[in-house]
């Protein structure tokens, strides 16, 4: 369809005579008519065929002791959420908690110690301890895989910063449940790299089994629990298949840590599981006091001889929208592609853009509720062409020549259609076409005599000989307006 309609302008372009600001106007109005229409829809609750449409929850009560935007998590989606470190030691659970609700630390700690290579024991920690960290998250850095999985994860660790900023016990709830379960199932016990003490009926700790050094379990949440855990926004390694815990190599701690540096270390650190909170430094934290989640992501890019290439996604936790792109810059041009995509709301976009040493064009998308919008352009040494689709029906299409000439039609959902020529702007409501702007002509040369008919043929819309009515039939403004007669926008020669 908007490769018809496409053609249909590029056979107006040579013949176009009329001032490119009309035609710009023209057709910066169609497309904010079709964005002023999705946005006024994206009040409609969102129904995925076959579901019922989204429930609005109702406000938390004022003395649950939630702190957050909208409503709680449930206790099903806290255990999701915890399911990747519910089984780790619990000094290590309660650095992570800490530092997830440091996102942008966590992710700036990867990159610095990716600069840093070469740094190790002490040096390392002297050094790290100069930056401008949180203490959690001075203290992952000393277990650089785990602070890996958190930058990695970065949609998934703002949700577990946040969920504990918010419902810090419900959390270390969860954490128990999750406990709780593993050993249910036979796959929490103790062994040379971790201790397991029930230390009450709803209270498990796990230590290491040798206090200067920790091990990390790896494990997928999908299955050691016993019963099945898919965590939004996060990756389980692909290595780790089994339904048993797997450790690392063991990292020592303690060693380099002394009391003239970094009083963060592993030791400081633990869970107070009756309390319902993170400890550190025998003090009760929550983190970042100032945290209420955040757009986050991670972006790469790759130099090469022929140019260079990037790509990156990013996530808001506040609205639950995804987004990516990547583009790429070589002697023959570039390419761009992005998406986005809110699954609590429906919403999606998409967009493709490119250019070369002939021009530029590109094509987008948007959808909500069911109703979408295409548009495309392309803009040449010839001139530029646009043309926008919704699919309750609204169309148009519009073009500017090399010498700015321009010209536009247009179809409203309900079937009336526009069109500009020489900055001349007319209608057709099912009456005929009536000019609305521009510079009248005598009655003789109205404008049906100029070739824009009257009313549409049987055999199709007045926009085309018949059938989906955006075919040109080489009979547009080409055959009409150069010539002088014929049928208008359905005629044929």
């Amino acid at each position: 369809m908007l490769v018809r309609q496409t053609k249909l302008i590029r056979c107006w372009m040579p013949f176009l005579d009329g001032e490119k600001k009309v035609i710009r106007n023209i057709l910066k109005q169609l497309l904010s008519a079709t964005l002023s229409f999705l946005l006024v829809i994206n009040a409609v609750p969102f129904a995925v065929e076959g579901q019922q449409p989204a429930q609005v929850p109702p406000p938390p009560p004022a003395d649950n002791g939630y702190s957050g935007q909208g409503a709680p998590l449930s206790a099903g989606d806290l255990q999701k959420l915890v399911a990747p470190i519910a089984l780790y030691p619990d000094a290590l659970v309660a650095q992570i908690l800490g530092a997830a609700t440091f996102p942008d630390q966590v992710a700036a700690a990867v990159g610095w110690l990716q600069q840093n290579k070469s740094l190790t024991g002490t040096a390392l920690n002297q050094a790290v301890d100069k930056q401008e960290w949180d203490p959690s998250v001075k203290a992952l850095t000393q277990f650089p895989s785990v602070l890996d999985n958190l930058a990695e994860n970065l949609s998934w660790t703002s949700a577990l910063g946040e969920a504990y900023h918010t419902q810090a016990a419900d959390v270390m709830t969860a954490i128990q449940t999750l406990r709780a379960q593993a050993k249910a199932a036979g796959n929490l016990k103790s062994g040379s790299q971790i201790t397991v003490v029930q230390q009450a009926p709803q209270t498990i700790v796990i230590q290491p089994t040798n206090p200067q050094v920790v091990y990390v379990p790896q494990y997928n949440p999908t299955v050691v629990y016993g019963t099945p855990y898919v965590t939004p926004g996060y990756s389980t390694a692909a290595v780790v298949t089994t339904a048993v815990l797997a450790f690392g190599i063991g990292i020592a701690v303690g060693a380099a840590i002394n009391n003239s540096c970094c009083g963060w270390g592993y030791s400081y650190w633990n869970c107070n599981w009756h309390g319902g909170a993170v400890v550190y430094r025998s003090n009760v934290y929550y983190g970042n006091n100032a945290w209420h989640g955040g757009a986050y992501g991670s972006s790469v890019t790759a130099y090469g001889p022929n140019g260079v290439a990037r790509a990156g996604n990013a996530y808001n936790p506040n609205t639950g929208t995804y987004a990516r792109g990547a583009s790429t810059t070589t002697a023959y041009g570039t390419q761009k592609v992005g998406q986005a995509y809110n699954p609590n709301t429906g919403a999606y976009a998409a967009t493709h853009q490119a250019s070369n040493a002939y021009g530029n064009y590109g094509s987008s998308v948007v959808s909500k509720n069911g109703n979408t919008a295409y548009t495309q352009h392309q803009t040449t040494a010839q001139g530029s062409v646009g043309t926008v689709q919704t699919s309750n029906g609204g169309r148009g299409a519009a073009a500017t020549g090399a010498y700015g000439n321009s010209g536009a039609v247009g179809q409203t959902a309900n079937g009336n259609k526009y069109a500009a020529a020489n900055g001349n702007v007319y209608k057709n409501t099912g009456s005929g076409w009536n000019q609305t702007q521009g510079t009248p002509r005598p009655t003789p040369n109205s404008a049906a005599a100029r070739g824009y008919g009257s009313q549409e043929r049987p055999s199709g819309s007045a926009f085309g000989g018949g059938g989906s009515g955006w075919q040109s039939r080489e009979a547009s403004a080409r055959g009409s307006a150069s010539r002088g007669g014929g049928g208008g926008w359905g005629g044929r020669r």
